[in-house]
């Protein structure tokens, strides 16, 4: 997808972000344009028909996520899904950003008559046409939401949702911390820094020219969900850090970057519409936001320590060789097992999850 050529949808998005920076007396902050960028309905790279998930590039996707690579991944998380279903008392999933519907199938073929009730919740009507075509089989088990109900019980979950939720970047001058938002120079969208009144978490050491994030619409939507969920387990994947990691001074360049056709560049402002667009989280924030809404953190670890704890390596006991290969790179510390982490919320229920069950770093929030 070419921003040069007139007629492509990414032409068409990036007018739609320069009327809109227009409007806005000719800066947005950088959450505003991810949002433009990400889910602008029918232009977006979420809202648009294309495929963003898949193994390799071959398929025209962008990226892959754990349960693209393997099945066992909804296998193992559902353990822990049906000890929190017990927990609460409940037959009812949410899940929260189901890309392809990948998940949701291996949760639903795995938990069984376990669950009554699976809701879909997605913004991206090009996504939810998908997973529709891959739920087929389970009828009208399985339900898609436009908003959340006043109560809910039952567990929530969310694979690499946090990480697409917009981010406000920060840059340091040497003196203080700016707001980075977009500007448009010669009808090119270019980086303009302005003060603000709100800063990165305060004591964050850095030097002049760092960058970094902070993502107040994940932890305000983590808020939300405590105030909604009375009686239930959270259970979120995604890549990030506890705090002191996310703002260590060897982290100078933040962690935003994009992904298009399986490769890596840090330059959202290039080919709009056409890229992911995503930042890393910073897991103490969320831990934070859960608490102060009235949830309890009852565990965060490695994506690869919680797979094991769930069971992981008794379900490749008669898997093929490539199925165990695919798994492997779920767990390995150079792949996915570390850089990817679990944290699990609760609130009105009493539970020792069993994904936790080694190796939790909670105190590490």
């Amino acid at each position: 997808m070419d921003e040069a050529k007139p007629d492509s949808v990414s032409a068409a998005l990036g007018a739609h972000i320069r009327r809109g920076i227009a409007a806005a007396g000719g800066w947005v902050a950088f959450d505003q344009f991810m949002d433009w960028a990400l889910y602008a309905p029918g232009l977006g790279y979420y809202a648009r028909d294309s495929r963003q998930f898949g193994l390799m590039p071959a398929s025209g996707s962008d990226f892959v996520t754990a349960p693209e690579l393997s099945g066992c991944f909804g296998r193992a998380l559902a353990v822990q899904v049906r000890q929190g279903l017990d927990a609460a008392l409940s037959d009812e999933v949410w899940e929260f950003g189901a890309g392809s519907g990948a998940l949701a199938a291996q949760l639903l073929a795995a938990l069984g008559d376990r669950v009554r009730r699976y809701h879909i919740v997605d913004n991206s009507t090009a996504l939810r046409v998908r997973q529709r075509e891959r739920l087929a089989a389970y009828g009208d088990r399985v339900h898609w939401a436009d908003h959340l109900p006043d109560k809910m019980h039952g567990v929530v979950v969310g694979n690499e949702v946090l990480d697409a939720m917009p981010a406000r970047l920060w840059a340091f001058d040497g003196a203080r911390w700016n707001e980075r938002g977009v500007a448009i120079h010669e009808d090119a969208f270019v980086y303009a820094d302005r003060p603000s009144a709100s800063q990165p978490p305060s004591g964050v050491a850095q030097v002049p020219g760092a960058v970094t994030e902070t993502l107040p619409h994940a932890e305000a939507f983590v808020a939300t969900l405590a105030e909604r969920l009375q009686r239930g387990l959270a259970l979120f994947i995604d890549y990030g850090f506890p705090q002191a990691e996310f703002y260590h001074p060897q982290r100078m360049g933040g962690t935003l970057m994009c992904h298009r056709s399986h490769r890596v560049d840090g330059d959202p402002l290039s080919d709009v519409g056409a890229k992911d667009i995503t930042v890393h989280v910073d897991f103490s924030a969320i831990a934070l936001a859960a608490q102060d809404a009235g949830m309890d953190v009852v565990g965060y670890t490695s994506q690869g320590r919680f797979l094991l704890n769930c069971g992981l390596v008794a379900m490749l006991e008669d898997a093929t060789l490539a199925e165990r290969a695919a798994a492997q790179k779920l767990v390995n510390e150079h792949e996915m097992g570390e850089l990817f982490k679990v944290i699990a919320l609760a609130r009105g229920i009493t539970i020792d999850p069993v994904g936790f069950a080694a190796g939790d770093r909670t105190h590490r929030l």
